[in-house]
């Protein structure tokens, strides 16, 4: 490979939330974490040559995007996704939750019904009801290792809660599932058959496993444009969460008013500029980099999926079709949550994301990060065996 994954690079004492905040978050110090959707690698070097560039100017001032921008990243989305968007349809936010959060607000009202797919991305629950709406779930179902979708309960769910707002995880986060144009046309229809709107959440789109395809929402049907906010971000792909920048689709104009009226009321305006930089140079160099680092993921996986069978065989994997966070299954073991957390934490000293947090459809799960080295996702196996022996 070009480019060196194996890379041990020391990120402590760099205010890392996943490296430096175990003991503010309850967790022993010397956990090895594996929870948070942050990869240890090195991103793309064209992001970094231009980083570097905005950083040695020594003038950060307000900053938006032009045409280049734009042109940068509906070709990411055209060549990777045969997804022709517009302009006037792109909205730039510091974040995904923030943009759900906005879409909450500006579609629903306080007491409005929120549907979301448990278990799911936590912060989908949180958004929902800090922002005083009715939390629906329409819970996922495992079915001989592999979740599907209740749709008799997904319709008669909204008809009953008068659900005004579905928000989609494509691919799931943490089941990952990559939904078929089937599932989601199956969704979309019921959706506009009965007058909900979708944010759709994509922001791991770009790591999609051999056989399975993404399919962006509102290309799935051309009268889904007309309910749908696509969310998407660079952040996932090359790790750039903390440049908070994501771009956001919405095709309606009169859905797209509100989006932006309700930024307005928050007193939000133009991203950080390293940020939008940085997005600009991943889609435009970093296609390179994003390949190798696909084939490294599936690698890692498959030695996750190895060393389960032959050393763990009481921990299943549910197999992944997307996403670099891969979803145990720790049920076997019989433990109760408490009894999980201590083997998890105090025996085998990991930092992961307890099933439970995503619903309590994900009790007896954990959620784990294997976007690492290959030596550190060993180590974390060999504690998990040594505290399980």
């Amino acid at each position: 490979m070009k480019y060196n994954f194996d890379e041990i690079i020391d990120r402590k004492h760099t205010d890392s939330l996943k490296y430096d905040f175990a003991v503010e978050r309850g967790k022993p110090a010397d956990v090895l974490p594996l929870w948070v959707a942050d990869m240890d690698f090195r991103t793309a070097p064209g992001i970094i040559e231009r980083a570097v560039a905005d950083a040695q100017l020594g003038i950060y001032g307000y900053t938006d995007s032009k045409e280049d921008y734009f042109r940068a990243v509906a070709a990411w989305y055209r060549d990777y996704f045969e997804w022709n968007v517009k302009p006037e349809w792109l909205v730039k936010t510091p974040g995904i939750v923030f943009a759900i959060g906005m879409a909450i607000q500006a579609l629903t009202k306080e007491g409005d019904s929120v549907m979301i797919q448990q278990p799911v991305y936590y912060p989908f629950r949180i958004v929902v009801r800090d922002n005083g709406r009715k939390l629906v779930n329409n819970e996922l179902v495992l079915k001989d290792g592999r979740y599907e979708i209740d749709f008799e309960d997904f319709e008669e769910k909204i008809v009953r809660e008068d659900v005004k707002l579905f928000v989609l995880c494509s691919p799931h986060n943490p089941v990952g599932r990559v939904w078929t144009a089937q599932e989601l046309k199956r969704m979309g229809d019921i959706c506009l058959a009965h007058g909900v709107k979708v944010v759709s959440d994509e922001i791991h789109s770009d790591f999609v496993y051999e056989g399975r395809k993404h399919h962006v929402f509102s290309t799935v049907d051309p009268a889904f444009e007309d309910i749908s906010i696509i969310c998407t971000a660079p952040s996932k792909t090359f790790n750039l969460a903390g440049l908070q920048i994501s771009n956001i689709f919405i095709p309606n104009e009169q859905i797209r008013r509100a989006f932006l009226r309700q930024m307005s009321a928050v007193g939000y305006s133009q991203v950080n500029m390293i940020g939008l930089h940085a997005c600009r140079a991943a889609y435009e160099t970093g296609r390179g980099w994003l390949e190798e680092l696909k084939q490294y993921l599936r690698e890692n996986l498959d030695f996750v999926r190895n060393y389960l069978k032959e050393r763990l065989p009481r921990i299943k994997l549910i197999e992944p079709e997307g996403t670099y966070l891969i979803w145990l299954d720790f049920r076997e073991l019989g433990l109760t949550e408490e009894q999980l957390e201590r083997l998890i934490v105090h025996k085998a000293k990991l930092w992961l994301d307890s099933g439970a947090i995503f619903g309590k459809a994900g009790e007896g799960f954990e959620r784990i990060n294997i976007a690492c080295p290959r030596t550190v996702l060993k180590e974390a196996l060999e504690r998990l065996e040594k505290a399980m022996s």
